[in-house]
């Protein structure tokens, strides 16, 4: 796996690249010291990973993951910084970043977090999805949003049910606020599951809070 460190500390990204060359699946093939510089090099050299600071000068992590998945769509940005700061975590979620982790967390646990995101799955430091849950919470007063786009994919009910999780309430509240049983809302959250590739109901509300206007 090819990976771009993108970093305006250069100490963090020498020690990032290091820890990460001991790897035999892993080879970092450049760093860069801001998101301008990171679509530069994009351009002649596409890496399948980028991890990515959030404040550097020039073009910080948000605008950057946001051109670099504008031109390669497919292409896995991971947030790897020191800040939690909410506005950051709902930004750069929507721009299409794959997940966010924290600079605090253990080499081991940041090299096997980038395995698992290699495989498709969105990932988040203990602490973010705390901070993420806590967010979506926070909206729990506006009715939910119900997004004509799916329509293809997604039952109403089924919109109404994902809405509910990414405001962090389990199957007895949902069931009662929409009065069906608690069966019937483990059966739909079974089948959101299925449809959105999803393996919790963290990735869930992340879907939720990636996809919603």
């Amino acid at each position: 796996m090819k990976l771009l460190i993108v970093d305006d500390d250069t100490l963090i990204c020498d020690s990032l690249k290091l820890m990460i060359d001991l790897e035999e699946d892993m080879d970092v093939i450049g760093t860069c010291g801001n998101g301008e510089e990171a679509v530069r090099f994009c351009r002649n050299d596409l890496p399948d990973m980028v991890l990515m600071d959030i404040r550097m000068p020039v073009m910080d992590g948000v605008r950057a993951t946001a051109e670099l998945r504008k031109q390669w769509p497919a292409l896995k940005i991971i947030m790897l910084t020191t800040f939690q700061d909410d506005a950051y975590i709902r930004q750069v979620l929507k721009n299409g970043a794959a997940g966010y982790l924290l600079k605090s967390q253990p080499a081991d646990t940041i090299i096997a977090t980038l395995r698992t995101a290699a495989k498709g799955s969105v990932v988040m430091s203990g602490e973010v999805a705390e901070k993420l849950s806590a967010m979506l919470g926070a909206d729990a007063s506006e009715p939910p949003k119900i997004i004509s786009e799916w329509g293809e994919t997604l039952t109403r009910r089924e919109q109404e049910i994902l809405a509910l999780i990414a405001e962090g309430r389990a199957n007895r509240d949902i069931a009662g606020k929409l009065f069906l049983s608690e069966g019937t809302v483990r059966n739909n959250v079974t089948r959101l599951l299925e449809k959105l590739n999803c393996r919790t109901r963290t990735q869930l509300a992340i879907y939720y809070l990636k996809h919603q206007p």
